[in-house]
């Protein structure tokens, strides 16, 4: 494993900020005039999600804030951890703008019950494209377990590990299984320009370094740790373009296959409880 990784990755996450909070897919707008505008994300997560009111939470690789700011618009007391301190100083512009109080921390996440300590949370929260940067999910497993309270909750929704080992590049239109499934010791590196909201930027830092994680690896993770799993289901969009020309934009603004989407899973949302220590 490169061990420059996290620099590499942070790189590029800090020169998109500009183009991700100017791009309609963030849809900042709208939360400064709709008081209860939520993200895309949060919106399709809420059926799953349940009611969060009163609720300690914490969101894990929150970026801008879009979705951190949405689950406290859902009555959730929240702090939000992101390792791009531009990505957190416009969350933070973003909270103060909308006058919510969230707690922000800039952090990596296995530094993160270093930053916050143990058992603080009710709900753990991640949401899709953020377990694609964890080398280790046995490490990231550790992590979730020791922020939750007993009784906690982890409600994680992300890219399919099958979506992630398509070649989304090809020409003909066959989804073609390319790239690692499992997690692998050593990174697949990205070097490619562009980002995955509407933009005319462009961008220098263009190198990326990530890991596939399979359901087996993650919900074994959680078990290991004495973790309840609760829900898992598997989905047929996503909130964005995975595969470029071959998928449609529903109302909702997710996307799917436009040509038998039965044939791949794009997302799925895991849910995981932490259990009370046993009796002694």
């Amino acid at each position: 494993m490169s061990a420059d990784y996290q620099s590499v990755n942070r790189a590029s996450w800090d020169e998109r900020v500009p183009a991700h909070v100017a791009s309609p897919d963030y849809a900042l707008a709208q939360f400064f005039e709709d008081p209860l505008f939520l993200s895309g994300v949060v919106r399709f997560d809420v059926p799953l999600l349940g009611d969060v009111k009163g609720l300690r939470a914490v969101h894990l690789q929150c970026h801008i804030g879009t979705d951190t700011l949405s689950l406290a618009r859902l009555g959730a007391s929240v702090s939000g951890l992101d390792f791009s301190a531009p990505a957190l100083e416009e969350a933070r512009k973003l909270a103060q703008a909308t006058g919510t109080d969230i707690e922000y921390v800039q952090a990596e996440v296995y530094d993160a019950v270093e930053v916050f300590g143990e058992g603080r949370f009710d709900l753990v929260y991640t949401g899709v494209g953020a377990l694609c940067w964890m080398p280790d999910i046995e490490r990231w497993a550790d992590v979730v377990v020791r922020l939750l309270a007993d009784g906690g909750r982890l409600f994680l929704r992300e890219g399919h590990p099958m979506l992630w080992a398509i070649d989304e590049t090809r020409a003909d239109g066959l989804l073609v299984v390319d790239y690692p499934y499992f997690e692998c010791e050593q990174p697949v590196v990205w070097t490619e320009g562009g980002t995955y909201v509407q933009t005319e930027a462009t961008f220098e830092n263009n190198t990326t370094h990530v890991w596939n994680h399979g359901l087996g690896e993650l919900v074994g993770a959680l078990l290991a740790r004495g973790m309840r799993v609760t829900g898992l289901a598997e989905h047929d969009s996503a909130p964005w373009e995975a595969l470029p020309g071959r998928m449609e934009k529903l109302d909702s603004g997710e996307y799917r296959l436009t040509e038998r989407r039965e044939r791949l899973p794009l997302s799925y949302t895991l849910q995981a409880v932490k259990e009370g220590s046993p009796p002694t």
